[in-house]
């Protein structure tokens, strides 16, 4: 495989995740996950960035692009675009219950990684909006694979080799933050990071 090839498998792969992201911010509002409690520490468990709206549409955004993504994979590979990495297909037959529940897992994963980072920065008396370099750009990836992993770990292993993790690693940071300044300018976020 080329780094083209690599960079574009990794992209793909991460599709469900990388749109759930910012759907959650954009269609969010209303009742926080947390619904308004304190932790033991008394700040907020995870603050009010965190809806159930934002949650369930951001995971069926996700879920859409990865439907989309598994009706698209045949095609693809058959035009010879996906030469290389038949991701969503071969092991797991086109909308099959395994195949729907790997692209749910990783919109849901990336949210609830998102959701802990959160945690996080309430336990360490970060504002909601307040960098926390790192952590902002990779917690979302770091939930995918884990709830992936935990749940579809066959499949999880299968594609994400090596190579495909260094580059979701070093290439989503730039993406994140190109969504993000894309979000401020759009006023759907306060901040552009």
């Amino acid at each position: 495989m080329t780094l083209i090839d690599i960079i574009a498998a990794s992209v793909w792969l991460m599709l469900p995740a990388y749109v759930a992201n910012p759907m959650a911010a954009v269609f969010g509002g209303g009742m926080p996950i947390d619904l308004g409690k304190n932790f033991k520490d008394g700040r907020r468990i995870l603050g009010d960035g965190k809806t159930i709206r934002g949650l369930v549409a951001g995971t069926m955004c996700g879920l859409v692009i990865g439907l989309i993504q598994i009706g698209l994979a045949p095609r693809l590979a058959a035009s010879g675009v996906l030469t290389g990495f038949p991701i969503f297909q071969s092991t797991l037959a086109a909308y099959s219950i395994s195949t729907i529940l790997v692209v749910g897992l990783m919109a849901l994963g990336a949210l609830l990684g998102d959701s802990a980072e959160s945690f996080v920065k309430r336990r360490l008396n970060l504002k909601r909006g307040a960098m926390f370099p790192v952590a902002d750009q990779l917690d979302f990836v770091l939930g995918a694979w884990v709830l992936t992993f935990i749940f579809a770990s066959v499949w999880f292993k299968t594609y994400f080799n090596f190579w495909i993790i260094v580059t979701v690693l070093l290439i989503t940071p730039l993406l994140h933050l190109m969504a993000n300044v894309f979000g401020y300018l759009i006023k759907v976020k306060k901040e552009p990071w």
